[in-house]
């Protein structure tokens, strides 16, 4: 395993970068790009339990930082914005193309959460990425949109986004709120939420289980006026046309990655596609817990075989 960076225009995204085992440079190797879910980083799921499967199965993995998060570099910080995430993954390929040990005509993706509907989005226009891996993929501004389910909820967004903006423009400083907005189970269980995939956002992100520094659950509200106008599986009909395996836990939760995985399968133009349904499996299960991230991987392996290596 090796730090490494690549640039998006003129800052530097941090990467991690893992070999298979008995890795010889001279040789060339299949490479996955593994992104993060919304508010993690490369040190979770992404890298350290897919990412490090992958390499262990033969691939080249890279999983990277979001830019203005964790250790990427760019401005403003924690924002989440889709035209720059997706473009993290273009300037992802181009690194890899770069190296000599990596085959550029074998190159995949793999998204968890957030990271797999930006990871789906970007294949459609990014045709160097030649298969196409989501787990739990979820399309954020979907979840945007419907915020907290009232009719008027993506206006009523854009609206506190508009102040906002003109708020920093005249010199306040932003406001950073969290993704996930309890600091612990008795404030969510205070609060009456009972869902569960908040529940467990809270034991996987704010506790041991999960906690890292590159993911400091803050979010510059200000940022995310592009995402509530943007869906990350539109035009799938007609672009998505590498292979593409979804994975999806089958306990659905508030977070929507169970119909939005049934959406992406349902739409992808592709004409190789497979969806697993993980039985008994959460979304967070499928971050980190072994007997669900394992069935995942029992597919995910082969797939990438499949299509990158044969």
């Amino acid at each position: 395993m090796k730090n490494v960076t690549f640039k998006n225009r003129d800052w530097d995204v941090a990467a991690t970068i893992r070999f298979p085992d008995n890795f010889d440079p001279a040789k060339s190797y299949p490479a996955i790009i593994c992104a993060h879910p919304i508010s993690s980083c490369k040190e979770q799921t992404a890298g350290n339990v897919y990412g490090e499967a992958l390499a262990k199965a033969g691939f080249i993995t890279l999983a990277f930082d979001a830019s203005t998060q964790g250790q990427s570099g760019g401005q403003p910080r924690y924002s989440e914005d889709p035209g720059t995430r997706t473009e993290d993954f273009r300037c992802a390929v181009d690194y890899l193309v770069t190296l000599d040990y990596v085959d550029a005509a074998r190159i995949g993706v793999l998204g968890v959460c957030g990271g797999g509907a930006y990871a789906a989005n970007v294949a459609m226009t990014e045709k160097r990425i030649k298969a196409v891996g989501t787990v739990v993929a979820t399309n954020y501004g979907r979840m945007l949109r419907e915020g907290d389910m009232s009719p008027d909820a993506a206006l009523n967004l854009l609206e506190t986004i508009g102040q906002l903006r003109t708020a920093e423009a005249r010199g306040e400083e932003p406001l950073i709120v969290g993704y996930i907005p309890f600091n612990n189970q008795a404030e969510r269980e205070a609060a009456g939420i009972e869902d569960v995939d908040m529940i467990e956002a809270i034991d996987y992100y704010l506790t041991p289980r999960g906690q890292a520094a590159g993911s400091p659950n803050k979010l510059r509200l200000s940022s995310t006026g592009p995402a509530v106008g943007w869906d990350a599986f539109h035009l799938a009909d007609k672009l998505l046309t590498q292979p593409l395996h979804v994975v999806l836990g089958s306990v659905a939760g508030a977070f929507g990655s169970y119909r939005d995985g049934f959406e992406l399968y349902t739409k992808a133009r592709s004409s190789e596609k497979s969806i697993q349904v993980v039985d008994g499996a959460s979304h967070y299960d499928l971050y980190d817990q072994p007997e669900a991230t394992s069935k995942a991987l029992e597919q995910l392996v082969p797939f990438y075989q499949k299509h990158l290596m044969d």
